[in-house]
């Protein structure tokens, strides 16, 4: 108990230092959250009873007090969250930004749909939102807020690349991007046509290099309708599942493969939420606003220990 409330303190004091809440009271609560997530490795609002002091006897009220914090409609994640990973950002101003755009499925009833910071190796959670949808592809409508108030938080990092599988591969994306000035490298499906690496339009399927080789293809067009031009680097990595496509707005090279592949981070990041470290899907929420809210205490607790983590690795400790 003293390591979790130790820890409880240094959480809190970061929260009220820069989170933008009017309650306190919901600073406390999300500051014990937090460690006690941190110290029972769990997203499971009841494995963190042991870590929280109370005065409750029974475990089933200490859980009430999360379960009303999930159900508060005056939680604003945006608010709480978003000060402290601009300020993990800061000294970033100068270096290119990767965000990686993905999804995954709960318990085949809810989607979350979020972008995430890629550096050092890891990925940390900038936005997110829940949609009680039952698939990992979604309308470009359903996360076009989401890129806009990224673009508005971010619009002092004057380099930005955007990474994404082949599920977001679509005429308006590639089309918000170009007016935002974004950078990306995006994978392409096998049907996608291009236009311009052979001499009539071609599947992506039927372009794909031998095992082992890249192919590099400048200013083609993508789709039967060709409205798109962009640069295409085709891989079959040894080893690997499946062949790539990947479309990118600068010049095409081997580092196109190396950026794109990038995006893997954010999957390591799904993974440790839903059945690794955290276990996402070993929590009994069943609710999109709640979901949001209860991700909110996991994406403390990473931004926490990615940022320590990497103030220890940078002072040589």
């Amino acid at each position: 108990m003293t390591n979790s409330t130790h820890l409880y303190g240094q959480l809190f004091d970061f929260l009220r230092q820069y989170c933008r809440a009017k309650d306190l009271r919901h600073l406390k609560a999300l500051a014990w959250m937090s460690s006690a997530l941190i110290a029972s490795g769990s997203l499971s609002l009841s494995a963190w009873e042991p870590f929280v002091p109370s005065r409750a006897t029974k475990a089933q009220s200490v859980e009430r007090r999360w379960q009303r914090f999930l159900v508060n409609e005056r939680i604003h994640v945006t608010a709480l969250y978003v000060p402290l990973v601009l300020l993990a950002l800061s000294g970033w101003r100068r270096h290119r930004l990767y965000l990686a755009l993905d999804t995954t499925v709960l318990w085949d009833r809810y989607c979350m749909i979020q972008l995430s910071v890629v550096c050092c190796g890891r990925a940390v959670p900038l936005l997110w939102r829940v949609l009680e949808h039952g698939s990992a592809t979604v309308a470009f409508d359903e996360y076009r807020g989401m890129l806009r108030k990224a673009r508005w938080l971010l619009r002092h990092h004057c380099d930005v690349m955007l990474l994404a599988d082949r599920g977001f591969a679509n005429h308006q994306l590639l089309q918000w991007l170009r007016s935002s000035q974004w950078h990306y490298c995006l994978r392409l499906p096998c049907d996608v046509v291009v236009q311009g690496a052979r001499r009539y339009p071609t599947a992506v399927a039927g372009l794909y290099p031998p095992v082992g080789e890249a192919r590099l293809c400048r200013q083609v067009r993508l789709w039967v309708d060709g409205t798109h031009s962009c640069n295409l680097v085709l891989a079959t990595i040894k080893g690997a599942k499946d062949s790539w496509a990947v479309v990118t707005d600068e010049a095409p090279s081997l580092e196109t493969l190396w950026q794109y592949a990038l995006r893997f981070r954010v999957e390591e990041l799904f993974l440790d939420s839903k059945s690794g470290a955290f276990e996402l899907e070993g929590s009994k929420v069943r609710s999109a606003q709640a979901l949001e809210r209860l991700y909110l205490v996991a994406a403390i607790a990473l931004l926490y220990a990615t940022t320590h983590g990497m103030a220890v690795q940078l002072a040589g400790v």
